[in-house]
């Protein structure tokens, strides 16, 4: 059951990297210049409240000096690159291995 959820995760995590990426090949071919969105700003964009929620509970919570140098840095970076990134770790994590025959059993 916790692999499924892992696996549902890395689903949900890919469709939102892709979608983070088709929007920023848009914004590219009509600006004819690279464009790469920071998480930051579409974070900002949909959800500003959570964005100021977040930061707030990991400075109070959590440790002050986690929220500048750690999650300001990966809220810098392109948003399809932490989602794609993320869907790979939680691929991962729930990944199951392979099952291989015995030597002399038969493979199926």
């Amino acid at each position: 059951m916790l692999r499924f959820l892992f696996r549902l995760l890395a689903t949900i995590s890919l469709a939102i990297a892709v979608v983070m990426a088709v929007l920023d090949a848009t914004r590219t071919v009509a600006a004819s210049a690279l464009v790469m969105t920071p998480l930051v700003e579409s974070w900002l964009a949909v959800s500003p409240d959570t964005l100021a929620a977040a930061r707030k509970f990991t400075e109070t919570t959590l440790h002050p000096l986690l929220w500048d140098p750690v999650i300001a840095g990966i809220l810098r970076m392109p948003g399809f690159a932490v989602f794609g990134a993320l869907a790979l770790i939680l691929y991962v994590i729930g990944h199951q291995p392979a099952r291989r025959a015995g030597r002399f059993a038969p493979e199926s």
